[in-house]
């Protein structure tokens, strides 16, 4: 006889980082598709509260709110025309951000087509976009200084919070740029991270 070994949960390794993937994930779904990228740093909303009281106040922050809990805020200014997996690499966060979370949209293809897929990058684009077995994905993905890591991905095939998938590596090339962006903290402040106005992210 024979018992089916039970599927061990992939647990978040901090679930103040989950919580917080998980609410930038359902305050971007609230805006439908085809959006553009978004980058947000993660404060800890204690450390926010404490060291930026204007900062806080202005995103109508009035507590710490739960122990260890993160605030999203949405940077701006993102380079126009470049893809966010290029402009990660010329960003540094200054040590007053623990964490950062970026949100992309992209066209997946089924297993076996990358031998059909075309060298050249427009080319591939239109291949993606006309091939009638493709998949429009969300992908949420988060990390800290720690070195912890979630991901929250959003087929528009199945566009419904039941149907998120979330895990700690579904989105490991990400996962890689946005730990590199926090390797070497900067010496600005909190908020010199914007180039503009920091805009509040998901309450």
């Amino acid at each position: 006889m024979t018992t089916d070994t039970p599927v061990t949960p992939d647990l978040p390794e901090d679930p103040a980082l989950a919580a917080a993937v998980l609410e930038i994930e359902a305050h971007v779904a609230q805006a439908g598709w085809d959006q553009p990228a978004r980058l947000y740093a993660l404060v800890e909303t204690a450390q926010l509260v404490a060291q930026e009281p204007a900062l806080a106040a202005a995103m109508a922050i009035d507590g710490p709110g739960d122990d260890g809990s993160f605030t999203s805020i949405e940077q701006e200014g993102l380079p126009p025309g470049q893809a966010l997996e290029e402009a990660l690499h010329t960003i540094v966060w200054p040590g007053s951000v623990s964490g950062c979370a970026a949100v992309i949209e992209r066209l997946v293809l089924p297993p076996g087509t990358d031998d059909d897929i075309p060298d050249d990058p427009t080319a591939a684009e239109l291949f993606a976009r006309e091939h009638p077995d493709r998949q429009e994905v969300r992908m949420v993905a988060g990390v800290t200084r720690a070195g912890a890591s979630y991901c929250a991905l959003r087929l528009r095939a199945h566009d419904d919070e039941q149907s998120v998938v979330n895990g700690t590596e579904l989105v490991p090339g990400l996962l890689e740029l946005l730990h590199a962006t926090l390797a070497e903290p900067a010496t600005d402040t909190l908020t010199d991270t914007a180039n503009d106005t920091p805009e509040q992210g998901p309450a």
